[in-house]
């Protein structure tokens, strides 16, 4: 156990972590999977609302 233990921590601590670059990279990514969502909301809302003036006009006449 105690053998399991120390490679565990001997692996955490070797590891030097994430790079500038790899933090870049996923910046991108999530500014990407932002804006995609961000549009697909937009036009979503934007057919709401022009089905609801729609009715809205057209049932007052």
């Amino acid at each position: 156990m105690k053998k399991c233990l120390a490679l565990v921590r001997r692996f955490l601590t070797a590891e030097e972590g994430p790079t500038a670059v790899e933090y870049a990279v996923m910046l991108a990514l999530i500014i990407v999977v932002c804006l995609t969502a961000i549009q697909t909301i937009g036009t979503q809302a934007n057919s709401t609302f022009t089905s609801v003036g729609n009715a809205l006009s057209g049932g007052g006449s």
